[in-house]
């Protein structure tokens, strides 16, 4: 095969009896398995809508978050963080842990605010009536437009902006579901499935590294919300932070996104926003939920555990 990649195995389909060597031939007619496997299989289902009757609760800021410190969720908390740093007090919000693996995103009060029942999700209460944003990518647009910050207002700069936001939100479920899942949770190593996605994932950081070679942030001289968007997935995984894969995707060799990714890593709003619906890792680093900017000094987990 050209590559090197693998032909697929007959039963790479296969999802009950995963040792089953019988080919797969799918039905006419796909009818979900009893278990798909996999670290996320207790969520899995193939409709929408709510499951259980929940309401959100709601604080007293006029920006009110439901999230978890996924990439796609520290997104929003970075760029909530670097508003109120640049001084805009109307950016001021409460940051609601939800949490995924245990479906409370198919809660009735989040389905309400997301019909897709995917974190993140914001609700704007500073308007006569509330306005529900749903998508990442769209609550970041709503933000910088909202406040007039980090979004160029010059056509040229505004529109490459908003290609390498795009070029993000269209790129990491490559990253994310393809690689992630195959390398990290799917609960057998089908080679095959690892090789495709590595091969893309690797290719994707080329075009951010060579991007990166020309202009200090993606969008150009100016850090903007293409460079929120982005640093969570791909300048985490330059670091070796996602997926224990640094090694195995040489992702060192990038040395245009790690120089890009240290650089706003070392910003604080960052290190505070990553902090935020954190669910993992040193407790000194999760900030379950965020009320307040104390928070950050007085309800850390390692001090909320004590």
């Amino acid at each position: 095969m050209p590559g090197g990649l693998l032909q697929p195995r007959a039963n790479s389909g296969t999802i009950a009896g995963m040792n089953d060597t019988t080919p797969y031939i799918p039905p006419k007619v796909w009818t979900p398995p009893e278990s798909s496997g996999g670290r996320f299989a207790n969520i899995n289902r193939p409709v929408a809508g709510a499951t259980h009757e929940k309401a959100l609760p709601v604080g007293q800021h006029p920006l009110q978050l439901y999230s978890l410190g996924t990439p796609n969720g520290v997104k929003v908390t970075v760029m909530l963080e670097e508003l109120l740093a640049a001084g805009h007090t109307g950016a001021e919000y409460d940051a609601w842990l939800v949490r995924i693996n245990q479906g409370e995103q198919f809660g009735s009060g989040f389905v309400a605010i997301n019909p897709n029942s995917k974190i993140p999700a914001l609700v704007d209460h500073s308007g006569p009536q509330p306005v529900r944003v749903f998508e990442s990518g769209a609550i970041l647009l709503h933000l910088a437009e909202k406040f007039g910050a980090f979004v160029p207002t010059e056509l040229a700069t505004r529109a490459e902006c908003m290609s390498w936001l795009f070029w993000q939100m269209g790129s990491a479920p490559f990253l994310g579901g393809g690689f992630g899942h195959f390398y990290a949770y799917a609960p057998e190593k089908i080679r095959y499935a690892i090789d495709r996605y590595a091969m893309e994932v690797k290719r994707q950081m080329d075009v951010l590294d060579r991007r990166l070679a020309e202009v200090p942030y993606v969008a150009g001289s100016d850090y903007t919300i293409a460079d929120m968007a982005i640093w969570p997935w791909y300048g985490q995984l330059s670091k070796g932070l996602l997926y224990e894969a640094g090694e195995f995707l040489q992702v060192h060799t990038y040395t245009n996104v790690v120089r890009w990714a240290e650089r706003i890593y070392e910003r604080p709003a960052v290190r505070r926003g990553r902090m935020v619906n954190r669910v993992q890792g040193d407790p000194a680093n999760q900030l379950h939920e965020r009320h307040d900017a104390s928070d950050f000094d007085l309800r850390t987990q390692d001090k909320v555990a004590t």
